[in-house]
């Protein structure tokens, strides 16, 4: 296999001396992030990916023409963490439109396939992958110049996963969907330069909140989803994480028990109580489910 070449996506930037160049080596775009749809796209010099099909082409074609681009012409594959609807249900309709293959695990797969034969007026076509790849939790895989590496996240699907990626030296890593942060997704998400994480409801709201008390359970449970209380507590513990990231982004926040202003002042107070040597010096942002975030550039 020929390794890939050494640079990615190289922006020049203006200087008083002139043009300078300066060394990029992923580009995200987060084009959805919440219950009703998820999409991030991931790019470097040599290839794209899509993490989540949670969107229809329509809608995706929309969020990239609000970001000022046109839909790519080529994405070199689909990445699935799990199952749930909001995060699958274009897979088949994007994998057949740009020609790619999927990777997600075999449970996922199999679920995927029993949703839209259960729920779909069409199934055959909405649940047929035509090319899978199929990964498994701790087995790191390449994909042209990008490593990456799935790791496995407490959530109540047949087989979640969040993954990080490297290329050319930097790390990115994706985690929503989790109950709690367990050890192992800590390591994971370790030395990330860009990292986008979870912070899904405010405990109080959703404890006051419409949703059914089953349901409160559920995403309170250990299966469920992240609070901004227990992002806050990662946050400010310089002991888990590291600070390293030059951009943290609070993800998948809930419409009906969270706010972006009630997300970032509970994460900007947890960041502002780590000790001087171990402050974080990056930027804070907060991932939309309506507004495409981006494009990122580290």
């Amino acid at each position: 296999m020929t390794p890939p070449r050494s640079f990615a996506i190289i922006p020049l930037v203006l200087t008083k001396e002139g043009p300078e160049r300066r060394s990029i080596s992923f580009r995200i775009s987060i084009l959805a992030s919440g219950s009703s749809g998820n999409a991030t796209l991931l790019e470097t010099e040599h290839v794209t990916l899509l993490i989540d099909a949670g969107l229809g082409r329509r809608e995706i074609e929309r969020r990239f023409e609000a970001l000022g681009r046109r839909l790519p012409e080529r994405v070199d594959a689909i990445l699935v963490t799990h199952e749930h609807i909001d995060h699958s249900a274009a897979v088949a309709q994007l994998a057949r439109l740009w020609h790619c293959p999927t990777y997600l695990t075999e449970p996922t797969h199999r679920e995927i396939i029993k949703m839209f034969t259960e729920q779909s007026d069409r199934p055959a076509r909405k649940a047929t992958i035509e090319h899978v790849e199929y990964i498994r939790a701790g087995e790191r895989f390449q994909i042209g110049d990008i490593e990456v590496s799935p790791f496995r996240i407490p959530h109540d699907a047949a087989d979640p996963v969040a993954f990080s990626f490297r290329a050319n030296g930097t790390k990115v890593a994706i985690a929503t969907d989790l109950g709690y942060l367990p050890e192992l997704v800590k390591q994971h998400v370790r030395e990330s330069d860009f990292l986008l994480l979870e912070s899904n409801h405010d405990l109080e709201m959703l404890k006051v909140g419409p949703y059914p008390w089953h349901v409160k359970q559920r995403v309170m449970s250990r299966t469920g989803h992240l609070s901004n209380k227990v992002v806050s507590e990662f946050l400010a513990d310089a002991e888990i994480f590291d600070g390293r990231a030059r951009y943290l982004v609070l993800a998948h926040l809930s419409e009906q028990n969270n706010t972006p202003d009630v997300a970032q002042i509970s994460a900007e107070q947890a960041l502002a109580a780590r000790p001087e040597l171990f402050s974080f010096r990056g930027s804070l942002h907060i991932a939309s489910q309506r507004v495409p975030l981006g494009p990122f550039e580290v």
